[in-house]
């Protein structure tokens, strides 16, 4: 064989070689595009979901509570005392330190329209002694202490009121128990006057186990919306209830 034949036919080899990856490349599946970036509240409100559970219905080890379905007032609120300082976790601060009035506002407004069901409590260790004494606080309060009854403040079926009292069904022990600790500490206070605080400084331990106990064993009513309003006057001044202006706020911070 010549150098020329030779050449010839490790050359068509080398041609058919070629043609044949090509046709298996194009044979390939055409490759997914990438996601389109949708600019949706949704999708800029993840960095919360991720701690709080898909949509906002809690984390699953009860530390994270429900935000979901919460009055818009009341999500602002706690938004506020976050970057105030009068609410004290480092994760949470960090990630709204930048945020603008209006973009907390927007984000308040985006869970609080957010109906989901809520998932029946979890089963509560108590005795019929606690759960009896934390359904008198919850329902009538301790006129012996100035405990007002929870009912009085956070509306006749414990799911809130509109615009800035929240619910405390659906909460679970934990959680309630904790955030009770955090007001009687001052680890987390709120707009003054600081109701709150003043109350759950003159319950005992026993109570606030007894009234987090009876609140955890309780199921939602079947419609868990907070109220329009409250039957009667609030029984004593409470700073949170409503939520401020944008300006009053912060003093006119942008």
């Amino acid at each position: 064989m010549s150098l020329i034949t030779m050449f010839r036919t490790r050359y068509r080899r080398l041609l058919g070689t070629l043609f044949s990856a090509l046709a298996g490349w194009l044979a390939l599946p055409t490759l997914a595009a990438p996601p389109a970036f949708e600019d949706t509240i949704a999708q800029r409100t993840l960095a919360c979901t991720a701690c709080h559970g898909a949509q906002g219905r809690a984390a699953p080890d009860g530390y994270y509570p429900r935000i979901a379905g919460k009055p818009a007032g009341y999500l602002y609120n706690q938004l506020l005392h976050f970057r105030e300082g009068r609410r004290s976790y480092r994760l949470m601060t960090h990630m709204v330190e930048p945020l603008s009035d209006s973009y907390l506002r927007e984000m308040a407004e985006h869970f609080a329209t957010l109906d989901l069901p809520y998932p029946a409590p979890s089963p509560v260790s108590a005795t019929a002694q606690e759960l009896q004494r934390g359904r008198q606080l919850a329902l009538q309060g301790d006129a012996t202490r100035q405990v007002p009854a929870c009912v009085q403040c956070h509306g006749s079926a414990l799911t809130g009121v509109q615009p800035g009292i929240p619910g405390l069904l659906g909460l679970p022990r934990d959680y309630l128990n904790s955030q009770m600790g955090a007001w009687r500490s001052g680890q987390r206070r709120a707009h003054t006057p600081d109701c709150m605080a003043s109350i759950a400084r003159r319950l005992s331990d026993s109570d606030v186990s007894a009234v987090s106990g009876w609140l955890a064993s309780q199921p939602l009513p079947a419609n868990p919306k907070p109220a329009r309003a409250l039957p009667a006057p609030l029984p004593l001044e409470c700073g949170s209830a409503y939520a401020p202006s944008a300006a009053a706020a912060t003093g006119g911070r942008p």
